[in-house]
Parts: C-alpha cells; sequence; structure tokens
C-alpha cells in the first residue's frame, strides 16, 4: 500500500507540467465540446418580455444540443413557442399570449459532438412578482411625547424582495436622523417622539427592481401630544384612538426595539454581506456603538450605516464568525445585546476550476476538482454526462476523491468530464475534457506582429502556440546569436517574453521557435520602445481679474512616432461649450473670464502608449461687492456708529472700507472722504462737526480695485453751534510801502459749525502797540490795512465768527507791512585779485533801516573795460553776480588774463535794487597765451620747407617767443624722434632745412608769455620726391600717351575685326575656315583655337564632351575668360600694381603676362604671335 502510495505521489510530481499549462485548442483540431456562455443558476425573467436562456459551446465538429426541463427530456419540437437559436443551444421562449410562469422550472443544457459531451449548471427560472399591497385601513395613532414609536410598512412578499423607503405626499423622503432611522425589514423606529413628528402622512413605498415597479402603503397618521392635549382632545378620539400613556414620560435609559433579549445568533455565508442592527429607545436618545468581542472588527471592510445603527461587514470570511455586541447609552445608562455570527460556505474554488487536458498518445496528465465549503461539499464525478462509475472502464483513467489520473493515454480516448462540489449551501459544476492529439507545434500569435513599449515601462511579447506533445518556445533577438534567458528577459511558462524595464537597445526583431517531437515552427516580432510623454512646461497657478483673458501653457515632449492628443479638462470634466476657451497646440486660452471659470484644469497629452498629465487652479478675482445694509445708531452731538455688511469679495480679500459723507446743506451732490477702516471691521464710530445734513455711503477696496458705492445711509442732522476752529494759513505782507495785506484760508461749511459765518481780523505793530486794531468781514480771506509805516513787523489774529458763537482764542501770526527801494549803498568796497583770472570782492553790509524791507543779497556788476594789449580792442560787456543773503564779500572767476576791469555793489530786497557803489577798477595780470590762430605749410621742397603762422586771437600778456616741434612720421603712423625749435615773439614764419625727401613730418608751435607756454597747433606735410624717382614714374605714365602704342592698339583691334568677318562667312558657307585647320594641327596647351560654333575663344580639347557649353564664360578649369564685347581700356590696367604719387601721375608699370597666367597656362608658347596670342596678352594685364 505505501508502494503504491509512493508511485502515485510521484506521478502527481511528474504530471503538474500537463496541470499548470493548459492549452487553448485551436478551432481547427477535433476537439471535445467547451461550454462558452450559459444563463445564471438563479434566472429570474420580467414575466413582460420573452424568455432567452442562453447556452453557447464550441468544439470540432459543432456541437449539438439538447436540454432536460425538471430532470426530464425537454422536446423543443413539441413547443410551439420555443425555439433554438442556429448553431446554438440557446432557447427563446415567446410568451405572448402565454403565462409566463408556465415556463418556470430547472433547466439544463447538453452539447455533444464525436468527441464528448458537455452539460451546463441547472438554471432555475422563475418569474419576479411585485404583487399589490392588501387593502387596510390605518387608525391614526395618537402617542404622548417622548415615548418610543415603530411604524410598520410589511410590504408584499416580492421575488426579488423589494426595496423599502418612506416618503411624504409630496414623495419627499423623510428626515431620519440617529432618533428616527429605517430598520432592515423596512419599519420606522423613533427612540423617542417629539411633537414635530405629528404629521399624517407618514408613506412606505416598496420598489420592485425587476419589473420598475414601486407599490404605495395607506399613509400613516400620527399625533403626538403632551398629557394636557391628551386629556382635552379625549372625546374627540375615544373611540377610535389608543393612548400609549396616561401619565407624564421622564428621562430614562436605553432599551433595545430590535433586537429583543441580552442576545442572539446570525448566520451568513462566506463572500455575501452581513448586516447587523440594534435599534435602541429612550429619553434622551442614545447613542449606538459597535465592538467584535474575540478581535477588531476588519476596518477595510466595515462600515456604519443608519447612524450607527446598523453594522455592515462585505465580502464576509471564515475570520468573521465570533460574537459582536452593541451597546446603546445616555446621560442615564446603556444596554449591550450580543450577536452570536457563524459563517457558512457554499463550495467555492480553490485554485479554480478543472482545465482542459491536451495530451499525446502514451502521455500522463491529471484532471483535478479542489474545492471547499463548510460544511465540507462532496466531489462526484461523470464522463460525457453519465455518472463516471457507470461509465465505460478504462485502465488508463483513475479517480481518487477530487483528482482523476491518466497514464499512457491512447488515441480515441478522448472525453468531456463533469466535475461536482456539492453542500447543502450550493454546489459547483465545471466541465474539463481531455483529448487526445498527435499535433506538430504551431505559434497563434500573429506573424510579424509589432509590439510598442514606452521606455522604462514593462514589454510582454506573446508566443501563444499549440502542439500536442506541448512544445518547448526558446526566443531569439535579430542574429540568433544566442537565446534570450536571463536579464533582462524573463521567459514565462506561456511563452511570453517579458523585458522588465525595456531600454531602445531592446528595440528589434525577436524571434519564437517552439518545437515538440513532431516538429519545429517560429514566428518573427518585432519590439519598438519609444520615448515617454512628458509635460515640460505644466500649467500654472492664476489669479486673473474678471473680464480679462487668461493662458495656461502645457508644453509637451513625446515620441516623434506617436500621434499625440491634447485634452484639457475642468474640474476632471469636460471642458463648457463656450467660444470664450480657445484651445491651441500647446495652450488654453479663456477669453473674457467670468467668476464660474474657477476650478481646476488638467491637460493631458494621450498617446496610443501613454499619457502625462498637469493640472493648476485658476481663481477669479474682482471688485469686491458695495456694502449693503447701512445703519446708523448711537447717535450723539458729534458723532455717530455706522455699520454694514460687505459684499462678496470675489477672492480677493478686502483691505479697507472707505467711508464717504455728503453734506446736502451746504454742498449737495458732491462726496467728500471722511475716514478709512481696515477690511476686518463693519463698524466705525464717525467724528461729525455741527450744521451739517450727513449722508453716508461705503465702498470696499480689494487687491483689484474699489467697490460700486453703497447705497447712501438715511439723512443724519448735528445741531448748529459756535465755530470750533479758526482759519489756518493767516499771513500779513505788503503790496505797498504803507499797506499791510493780511489773508487766511477760509473755513469750509463743514466747518462753519452754523449760519453767519465772519472773521475777526486782528493787528498790532510788534513791541510798539499793545492794543488790538480789529474789524470783522464777511466772505473774504483778506484785509488790507493802509497807512502803515514801512516794512515794520505786525502781529495778526483772525476768529472765526457765527450766529451761535465766536471760535476759539486764535494762534497769533507775524508778518510785515510793505517794503520801499534801499537808500543806500555797500561801503568800503574793495578787491584783491587772487590771479589772472579770478578776483575776490569785499563790501561792508548796508544797515537795515537802509534795505526799507527784507534782504535779499547784494548784486555785484562787472565788465572788461579792455585788454591790457595795445592790439586788443574794448570791451564794454557787463556782467551780473548775485550773491543772495547777508553776504559781505564774494568771488568773481572767469577773468580774462591782462585785462583791465571796472565794477560796483548793490544791496536788493523784495522790491528791487538800491544805488550802486562807487565804480573801481583792477587789472588782471598776465596768463599763458591762446593757441597761435593758424599753422601754414608753404614751399616744400627735397629736404626744406618753410611754416606761416598767425599769433593767437588772445595772447593774454605779452609774448616772449614760440617754441616749434617737429617729427617724421613714417607709414605705419609710427612717430620719430622730435627736434624742438626757440622762435622770437615778432617772426611768424620759419623755413627748415635739411629735412629728408618724400618724408611726412608732423609739426606743433604754441606761444609763450612770461606765465608759460600756451596749446600748441598742430600740422602735417611731405617733402617732395627725389627727381630720378620722378622722372621714371613719368616714363611709366607717359607710355599710354605714345603714338607706337595706340597704333599696335589700332592694328589689334582691326585683326580682331577681320577674325569676325571671316568667322561669319566660314558660318554661312558651312565649311571650315583655314585657320580652324590650321589650329587643329597645334596640341600646344596655351593656344586657344576658335570655336566654328559661336565663334567664342575657348580652352583647346580634343574630347567633345568637355567642350564648354556655348555662350558659356566658365572655361573647365574655373578660369572665367572675356567675350570681346567684354573689352575695353580699363581693362589694360594693372590693378595690383598701380599706384599715384602726391601730384597725381602714374607710377605703375606694365607686365606682358600676369601671374595668374601663368599659374593656369603654365610657360609661354614659343611659335610666333597669332592675333589670338596677342589677344591673351593684352588679357594678362587685367
Amino acid at each position: 500500500m505505501m508502494e503504491r502510495r509512493r508511485t502515485d505521489a510521484a506521478l502527481l510530481v511528474l504530471l503538474l507540467g500537463h496541470l499548470i499549462s493548459a492549452l487553448e485548442v485551436p478551432l481547427d483540431l477535433p476537439q471535445p465540446p467547451t461550454i462558452t456562455h450559459q444563463s445564471p443558476k438563479d434566472y429570474i425573467i420580467d414575466p413582460r418580455e420573452n424568455i432567452i436562456i442562453h447556452c453557447e459551446a464550441k468544439g470540432k465538429p459543432h456541437p449539438s444540443f439538447s436540454w432536460t426541463r425538471n430532470g426530464t427530456h425537454f422536446d423543443i419540437d413539441q413547443e410551439p413557442k420555443v425555439t433554438m437559436r442556429p448553431r446554438s443551444g440557446t432557447l427563446v421562449v415567446d410568451i405572448s399570449g402565454e403565462k409566463a410562469e408556465h415556463y418556470e422550472g430547472v433547466y439544463q443544457c447538453t452539447a455533444r459532438n464525436e468527441h464528448g459531451t458537455a452539460v451546463s449548471n441547472n438554471i432555475v427560472i422563475r418569474q419576479s412578482r411585485s404583487p399589490l399591497w392588501s387593502k387596510e385601513r390605518n387608525e391614526p395613532i395618537v402617542v404622548q411625547e417622548g415615548v418610543s414609536l415603530v411604524l410598520q410598512c410589511r410590504p408584499p412578499a416580492g421575488l426579488p424582495p423589494p426595496i423599502i423607503f418612506w416618503m411624504d405626499n409630496n414623495f419627499q423622503r423623510l428626515p431620519q436622523s440617529n432618533r428616527v432611522s429605517q430598520a432592515l425589514n423596512g419599519d420606522l423606529y423613533f427612540s423617542n417622539v417629539l411633537k414635530e413628528d405629528s404629521r399624517n402622512d407618514y408613506i412606505c413605498y416598496a420598489r420592485f427592481p425587476h419589473t420598475q415597479t414601486i407599490q404605495q402603503k395607506q399613509p400613516i397618521t400620527v399625533r403626538v401630544l403632551n398629557l394636557d392635549a391628551i386629556n382635552e382632545t379625549m372625546a374627540a378620539f375615544y373611540n377610535d384612538t389608543d393612548l400609549f400613556s396616561e401619565a407624564p414620560v421622564d428621562e430614562r435609559k436605553p432599551s433595545f426595539l430590535i433586537p429583543s433579549g441580552p442576545s442572539s445568533s446570525k448566520m451568513v455565508l462566506r463572500g455575501q454581506v452581513l448586516e447587523m442592527e440594534c435599534i435602541a429607545e429612550g429619553l434622551p436618545t442614545p447613542d449606538i456603538s459597535w465592538t467584535k468581542v474575540s478581535g477588531e472588527l476588519p476596518a477595510k471592510r466595515t462600515s456604519f450605516l443608519h447612524y450607527h445603527k446598523t453594522l455592515r461587514i462585505v465580502n464576509v470570511s471564515e475570520s468573521d464568525s465570533g460574537d459582536y455586541r452593541c451597546t446603546a447609552g445616555n446621560r442615564l445608562g446603556s444596554v449591550h445585546h450580543t450577536i452570536r455570527v457563524a459563517v457558512k460556505a457554499a463550495p467555492y474554488w480553490i485554485s479554480g476550476p478543472p482545465k482542459n487536458l491536451v495530451l499525446a498518445p502514451r502521455e500522463t496528465g491529471l484532471l483535478i476538482c479542489r474545492a471547499s465549503g463548510t460544511p465540507k461539499p462532496t466531489i462526484t464525478w461523470a464522463m460525457n454526462g453519465i455518472p463516471i462509475e457507470n461509465s465505460p472502464k478504462d485502465l488508463s483513467r483513475k479517480v481518487e476523491d477530487d483528482t482523476v489520473m491518466f497514464t499512457d493515454v491512447q488515441s480515441g480516448s478522448s472525453a468531456v468530464y463533469q466535475c461536482n462540489v456539492s453542500n447543502e449551501y450550493g454546489y459547483l459544476l465545471s466541465n474539463a475534457f481531455v483529448n487526445v492529439l498527435s499535433e506538430p507545434p504551431r505559434v497563434l500569435t500573429p506573424a510579424n506582429k509589432v509590439y510598442q513599449v514606452i521606455r522604462n515601462h514593462q514589454a510582454l511579447i506573446d508566443c501563444s502556440s499549440f502542439g500536442s506533445p506541448i512544445p518547448k518556445i526558446t526566443w531569439f533577438k535579430d542574429s540568433r546569436s544566442s537565446t534570450l534567458d536571463g536579464d533582462p528577459y524573463i521567459l514565462h511558462d506561456n511563452g511570453t517574453l517579458e523585458v522588465h524595464v525595456a531600454q531602445a537597445r531592446n528595440s528589434g526583431k525577436y524571434i519564437c521557435v517552439a518545437r515538440n517531437t513532431l516538429g519545429i515552427y517560429e514566428n518573427h516580432v518585432y519590439l519598438e520602445v519609444k520615448e515617454p510623454t512628458r509635460i515640460l512646461k505644466q500649467p500654472e497657478y492664476k489669479v486673473v481679474q474678471r473680464g480679462r483673458s487668461v493662458e495656461f501653457e502645457c508644453k509637451v515632449k513625446h515620441d516623434p512616432s506617436l500621434i499625440p492628443t491634447m485634452t484639457w479638462l475642468k474640474d476632471n470634466g469636460e471642458l463648457p461649450d463656450d467660444e470664450r476657451f480657445i484651445v491651441d497646440s500647446d495652450s488654453l486660452t479663456i477669453a473674457d473670464v467670468v467668476e464660474s471659470d474657477e476650478g481646476v484644469y488638467t491637460c493631458i497629452m494621450n498617446t496610443t502608449l501613454d499619457h502625462d498629465s498637469a493640472s493648476a487652479e485658476l481663481t477669479v478675482v474682482d471688485r469686491p461687492d458695495a456694502p449693503t445694509d447701512l445703519e446708523l445708531t448711537d447717535q450723539r452731538e458729534k458723532s455717530v456708529q455706522l455699520t454694514w455688511t460687505p459684499g462678496d469679495e470675489h477672492n480677493s480679500p478686502i483691505q479697507k472700507f472707505l467711508i464717504q459723507y455728503e453734506d446736502s446743506l451746504h454742498h449737495r451732490g458732491h462726496w467728500h472722504n471722511l475716514t478709512e477702516v481696515p477690511g476686518t471691521k463693519t463698524t466705525a464710530r464717525l467724528k461729525l462737526s455741527p450744521y451739517v445734513h450727513y449722508t453716508f455711503r461705503v465702498l470696499a477696496l480689494n487687491a483689484v480695485g474699489l467697490s460700486h458705492p453703497s447705497f447712501p445711509s438715511r439723512m443724519y442732522k448735528t445741531n448748529p453751534s459756535g465755530p470750533d476752529e479758526n482759519p489756518t494759513g493767516v499771513e500779513g505782507f505788503g503790496t505797498e510801502h504803507d499797506n499791510l495785506v493780511i489773508t487766511w484760508k477760509p473755513l469750509s461749511g463743514l466747518q462753519s459749525n452754523g449760519p453767519g459765518l465772519q472773521y475777526k481780523v486782528m493787528w498790532r505793530q510788534k513791541e510798539v502797540e499793545k492794543d488790538w486794531t480789529s474789524v470783522t468781514v464777511a466772505n473774504v480771506s483778506k484785509f488790507v490795512v493802509s497807512g502803515t509805516p514801512t516794512f515794520v513787523p505786525y502781529e495778526l489774529r483772525v476768529q472765526a465768527v457765527n450766529e451761535y458763537g465766536v471760535g476759539p482764542e486764535p494762534a497769533i501770526a507775524h508778518g510785515h507791512s510793505g517794503e520801499d527801494l534801499p537808500v543806500a549803498a555797500p561801503d568800503n568796497v574793495q578787491v584783491l585779485v587772487l590771479n589772472s583770472s579770478l578776483a575776490e570782492v569785499h563790501w561792508d553790509p548796508v544797515p537795515p533801516k537802509a534795505i526799507r524791507g527784507r534782504l535779499k543779497g547784494y548784486k555785484v556788476y562787472y565788465w572788461r573795460e579792455r585788454s591790457l594789449h595795445k592790439h586788443n580792442p574794448h570791451h564794454v560787456e557787463k556782467q551780473i553776480l548775485t550773491f543772495s543773503g547777508n553776504h559781505s564779500h564774494g568771488m568773481l572767476p572767469g577773468l580774462h588774463p591782462f585785462s583791465l576791469y571796472s565794477f560796483n555793489i548793490r544791496v536788493y530786497n523784495g522790491k528791487g535794487e538800491g544805488p550802486a557803489s562807487p565804480s573801481q577798477q583792477f587789472e588782471t595780470p598776465e596768463g599763458v597765451p591762446g593757441i597761435p590762430s593758424s599753422l601754414t605749410v608753404t614751399n616744400p621742397n627735397l629736404d626744406s620747407l618753410t611754416l606761416e603762422w598767425a599769433p593767437p586771437h588772445d595772447r593774454n600778456g605779452r609774448l616772449t617767443g614760440y617754441t616749434l616741434k617737429y617729427q617724421p612720421v613714417n607709414n605705419s603712423n609710427e612717430l620719430g624722434p622730435v627736434k624742438e625749435v626757440a622762435l622770437p615773439a615778432n617772426e611768424t614764419s620759419v623755413t627748415l632745412l635739411n629735412l629728408k625727401y618724400s618724408t611726412r613730418y608732423k609739426f606743433y608751435l604754441n606761444a609763450k608769455t612770461v606765465r608759460g607756454a600756451g596749446p600748441a597747433i598742430s600740422q602735417e606735410a611731405v617733402t617732395i620726391m627725389d627727381e630720378g624717382k620722378k622722372a621714371v614714374a613719368s616714363r611709366q605714365v607717359d607710355i599710354a600717351t605714345q603714338g607706337w602704342f595706340i597704333g599696335l592698339m589700332c592694328a589689334i583691334a582691326l585683326l580682331i575685326l577681320i577674325l569676325l568677318i571671316i568667322c561669319f562667312i566660314q558660318r554661312n558657307k558651312g565649311g571650315k575656315y583655314p585657320v580652324k585647320e590650321k589650329e587643329d594641327a597645334h596640341t600646344d596647351p596655351e593656344f586657344q583655337p576658335m570655336k566654328d560654333d559661336d565663334c567664342t575663344f575657348g580652352e583647346y580639347s580634343d574630347n567633345e564632351d568637355h567642350k564648354p557649353l556655348k555662350g558659356s564664360r566658365t572655361p573647365s578649369n574655373g578660369t572665367v575668360k572675356r567675350d570681346d564685347s567684354d573689352d575695353s581700356l580699363v581693362d589694360y590696367g594693372e590693378g595690383g600694381d598701380g599706384q599715384f604719387n602726391e601730384d597725381g601721375s602714374f607710377i605703375g608699370q606694365y607686365s606682358g603676362k600676369s601671374a595668374s597666367r601663368e599659374t593656369a597656362e603654365g610657360h609661354e608658347s614659343s611659335e610666333a604671335p597669332s592675333p589670338i596670342n596677342a589677344m591673351n596678352s593684352l588679357n594678362s594685364f587685367v
């Protein structure tokens, strides 16, 4: 026995390969039936619609179908209302004129072909039912306030059960709370009733989901009364009223309405939803809490409904069994209830249903039907729908509990096996076939399929194959150098090749090879690794004012071979259908933004392989709305309290409120700023003035701007009173030498405090008069006092007066009477010459009384009489220097040296200038002279030249001489050694000898006085060229004017003309001209023949393919040749070597042949000159 078990265990290990790698058999190969689609086990039908019972299957050959009903054969041919769809087992029952309940029952479908038989589940057909509510008369319910109450629903039984909800006559759901809630059975529970629970439309509705019908129970009336109200209404409700209590209801500790007792039990099936409820009554309303006695509640699967009265656990497992405790408590106490939960289980698969088995002859395999349940289910096997114990014996087959083992199978032993697992709570039925085939491998994945994947993502390359025996899969890439096994490749059991993190280098062709004992098959597929889609510039958070535009940018980088699609979302939904939203390739623009545009905007860039997204929020701001509800409170004589309600801030906090007022008494229609308060306040104490009719308004300010003004407040009038302030800005000054003008800033109407505003003007001479002189004036802001002494100080006061009193004691202001011109000049005037251009003057200040006004300063008038040099003319141009304030000395800058100056000084005040002091004179000493007036060069010779100059215009003293410096300058502007010559003052020219011929010199000349040398004047000159060189240059230039040269040129031109005529004649005759024949005999590379096609000169060539194109001016060697028409006298000059001397003579040289010609054409020909050679010689000058 032990020996046999070891053998079986070894066999199980050996057969795991077939168990794991179950294959999908291609439909072109023989195979038993496989059911692909069937109706659910419990099939509730709508009686108004045709019944469709699904049964689809595949196989080779295609299977035939039959049905059983309630365990017996269902003969479709005998049922005129039942049809079976072609090539299908699906039944269609036409219920028109029939009752659907006639077709209720248990149906089972069978699909069979020559290789086996498959069966469906037992399909239970039941008709959905939505019965009407039984007619009943609900009596009104009268309860005392505070007691508990249950309103029963008790809907009719339906299939499936209905959904219960409570509503009123207006089809509005009745409000529920922790005091009032609906139980799982549909009843409505009140933990305690209140007066507001009284109503006559408590209606229970039942919705039957299958038929989508709603049934309504008769309305229930509830009246909640206190004890006194009950006694008063006993007579009215005596016959048909149920009284629940006659004594006042006190507060009480909780007790459970459901469930009853201290404990209860509940059974639930594995995988279903567990719902437990505890509803308690009490006063005050109890709170419900839940715990699990034997462990913790499963947090992720647990929820609380109906205000914690229902505990819900989804997807129940065996671990959820145990004791659960609900606790109801209020401040008077608590109560507990324990619910014992038992978890049972209908059968369920442990590792999935049995898999189809494909075996080659003489192979082994397993069918495993492994399931569990509570209680433990029983497992039975069938073959082709017949219990396996009743099936023909097969030595290659062995059944052990949940496993069927096959060893050394033979062809023709294919069949379908049914595994049935059942217990009292349900069953599982599964079909699995054993197909014995001999089939070479094939790859089912399409050839040349292209897989595309994003870089750094997982790539899965399929190689779905079939064969019997099972093929072995190997992979190669590109060159087949080695199999793909190991990092970065992972080969899965189903043949799929995985690249865990794909990179660009993984792109290419992949070869999948499938092998078994019967053959080999290969398939080529391709992997393309694409660059990921990335948002380079994400949209940014935007704050925009309403009415303006906003733009969100979303710049994206993606693989160029992928087609991108940009999508914008608003708050995870589509953009509004509004032309204001403009979507471009990389941006979203919203024009004329409104408040509803606020939200989160997301740009999504999609490709066929990946996507990237980014979001940004838009906040729309605007000026705040105007404040509202202005109210005046706490009204006092000179203040009032103003309150208001702020308007909408529009996403920008209010920074402050501006309070304005209108004075309809003095300034109607004009609003003035009164005060400001912070944006966090909505009230302000306003200081008021007397005798004003106030109307207030408030404006709000945020970062965007000011709101519109609020509606004005009601008018608030203040009583008049005497002025509480006096005019400001009191000043006194004179406009004439004998008057005093007193001015002030008048009070505004708001400041007048009452009617009849006047001003009391007071004045007195300072420190002379004790008493004030006064006058009262109205409607003016100045008063003129006449007959005053000249420029004396006064004390001034101006006081406000109205009909209700006078203002406070005014402050004293100061002023002066009018000014007059000064009557004295400065004394003791002296001058000190500091240098040739600066002098300092001194004087004694004028006494204040002689100034007769406010001292402004002193003015120095000075002018240059003449230069002390005898050659200079007189100058009489006055200049003025002003020294503001009380000065006694000053500087006179910018004087001319060696000059005679005169000056005087005057004092001035606000009225004008006083008399001048006696004029005085002073002389300035000598200074350095100015620049010489001119410097010219005359008589240039080979080694000498003459310089002539004019003395400086500004000698600034007596000239003592001149200094001449000169130095040679070479062609690169470098300076040579300096030579210096001293010249007497009476000289105006000098001749310099022993200079170098044809040399440029630079000269510098300045004048001198006893104070030093002045600035220099400069000049340049060139000595004349040597006569011998000049003669050569002359000859070179004169050659162009010689007769023999002109004759030569004319002869050459005549020869060219003759050649052109001959060319023209020969061309008309169609033959060759003699020169052409002579040219053909030459091979000298420098000789240039004339072409017979266009009479132009070109390079010689013995190959027709290399002839230049007709009319071409660019020969094959790239050198540009000239046509005859291009010749001109200008072309005969040697542009690179020609130069001109200073007198304009040409000193260049002719050259018989240019360097470029020598390079291009080599050595000259030794033949006698010809017209063509002569032409080439001319061209060499170019």
